[in-house]
Formats: C-alpha cells, sequence, structure tokens
C-alpha cells in the first residue's frame, strides 16, 4: 500500500499521534511518515505518507503552505500561543490600520527565530524538551518565506483572523509574536488552522473517525505523482525496463523527454511512475526508486 493520506488533524493530538493511529491500520512493518508537522493544539491538513511514499518528502517540503491564524494582541506568552505563560504586556488592543501598518514588514524574505517551545533539536534533544526543563539557549535566527498576509475579520475581543501564505519552516506562533513586538503591544497566537499544504487542502482532508472507519484505507490514498505534479516528466524507453528495475544509471538515449542538469525528474516506464531521478549532463542517477 504507497500513496499519500490527507488527514484533518484535530486539536489535541500531535502530528506523531495521528501518524501511530494510522500504522496501527496498516500491515505490520508498513512506512507511515508525516510530511510537516503541526502542532498538537492546531488543526488541518496533515499529509501522511504511506509505504513508498515515505521516499518521496524531499520533494515536498518546498511547497507553499496556507494557514488561518489568530492574532490577540496585549500580550506575549513564552511559548508564543494561548497556552503559555504570559510573559510581558498590559493587554493593550490595537486598531486594524495599525496592524495592517506593519504587516508589510513582514512579507517577503524574512528572519525569524524558531520558538524554544518547538520541535527543533539541539544535541539530540528537543527545543520544548529543554525548556520545560528550564534551560534556555540561543536560537539562531533562520531565513524564511512569507507570501502574504490578509485580515480576514475583526473580532469582538480585539483579535484578528489572519490567512497566511508561507514557505516551508515558517512558524506561525512566532509570526504572531513578532507581529506583537512590530506593534509594540506583544501579541501571541490564538487558534491556528492549516488549510492547505502543496496540492492538499481542506477538501482532501479525512477525519479519523472517517480514516478508521473506512474499512478500505487504500481506496483514500492519493497517488504518489499527484503531489509532485510541479517536477517535470521523462518517459524512460520500454526496452529499459530492467535498468529501472535494478535502479542503473539511465542514458539519454533511454529517454524521451528533455532534462535539465541538476534537477530532480519524475520517471516513468510504460506509464508507471518509477521514481526521481537526476541528470548530471551525461547520466541520470535515482535519487529514489519506486519499482523493484
Amino acid at each position: 500500500m504507497n500513496g499519500f493520506l490527507c488527514v484533518l488533524k484535530p486539536p489535541g493530538m500531535t502530528s506523531s499521534d495521528v501518524v501511530v493511529r494510522v500504522r496501527r491500520m496498516l500491515p505490520r512493518g508498513t512506512k507511515v511518515g508525516h510530511a510537516g508537522t503541526l502542532d498538537p493544539e492546531a488543526s488541518g491538513v496533515l499529509p501522511l505518507m504511506i509505504g513508498k511514499a515515505s521516499r518521496l518528502f524531499d520533494y515536498l517540503v518546498e511547497k507553499e503552505k496556507t494557514y488561518v491564524a489568530q492574532l490577540k494582541p496585549g500580550f506575549s506568552t513564552d511559548t508564543q500561543d494561548a497556552h503559555g505563560r504570559i510573559i510581558a504586556g498590559s493587554g493593550e488592543q490595537v486598531s486594524l490600520e495599525q496592524l495592517q501598518a506593519v504587516i508589510p514588514q513582514f512579507i517577503g524574505d524574512i528572519m525569524q527565530i524558531p520558538p524554544m517551545f518547538s520541535a527543533l533539536k539541539r544535541d539530540g534533544q528537543k527545543l520544548c524538551d529543554l525548556a520545560r526543563q528550564g534551560v534556555e539557549i540561543k536560537v539562531d535566527p533562520r531565513p524564511t518565506q512569507v507570501h502574504a498576509i490578509d485580515v480576514m475579520h475583526v473580532l469582538d475581543d480585539g483579535s484578528f483572523m489572519l490567512r497566511v501564505r508561507c514557505g516551508k519552516g515558517t512558524y506561525i506562533r512566532t509570526l504572531c509574536h513578532d507581529l506583537g513586538a512590530a506593534l509594540g503591544t506583544g501579541a501571541h497566537m490564538g487558534l491556528l488552522l492549516r488549510t492547505n499544504t502543496g496540492m492538499f487542502s481542506l477538501d482532501d482532508a479525512h477525519t479519523m473517525e472517517e480514516i478508521e472507519e473506512s474499512g478500505d484505507l487504500q481506496s483514500l490514498l492519493v497517488a504518489m505523482d499527484r503531489p509532485l505534479s510541479h517536477v517535470p516528466r521523462v518517459d524512460v524507453v520500454p526496452w529499459a525496463e530492467r535498468f529501472v528495475r535494478n535502479g542503473n544509471a539511465l542514458h539519454q538515449k533511454e529517454l524521451r523527454g528533455e532534462m535539465e542538469i541538476g534537477r530532480p525528474t519524475r520517471l516513468y516506464l510504460k506509464d508507471q511512475f518509477a521514481g526521481i531521478g537526476r541528470f548530471d549532463g551525461e547520466i541520470v542517477k535515482f535519487d529514489a526508486m519506486l519499482l523493484e
């Protein structure tokens, strides 16, 4: 059983919890992983990689993500969300005009300092575990990209619902925290919903109840090549089948289509997705084999 399963993760579950529950439904030894962590209290789209699809993770992570997040000005917390301890702020509220004035600072290529309460590791230990032990370490800023921040609603409690389109590795909690710093009032994140990651959206997502009651998980899987439509395709000539199945390097005479040097490319044999290859100018070597 190979493919992607789009899960609607509920709040209160870790991404690893979802993986464990789905793995129990599959034949023993089936690989299952998630393509992008969601915070335990966040909800929304969580793609799982089933079987050989786990070999394709590196070709998914560059895709854009979309979130709906609640920005709560007035207080900053140590976790940068509503579940943390207040560490700064007087409760001062801000206007829509004030918020819109600072948003442009956070559009484009920006730097973020990942939160201590995160799954990032330092010397083999998760930052969140170190934070719970009271250990503070210096976390270096990381580059990320925010494509758009739109204010969707102004709520009665003075908070704002934002739609954020961003690249990989963007911490929405940190974005809310940094917006609060720019406003001068402090802020933290309330609710968080991931509505899209790459080609996966809420429309494709299945609840845990739907998955566990399906009786046929195969019918819920997305084909392995569907999320990779952004990766160019090349076909292998039929007489080179044994080279493909052995994972041998392929020469240009055995391929039909244009290949760019160094760029990952989908390889197909008789219209079957055979894997990901890379052209070095003379031959194509497999980065990920899917036929055996």
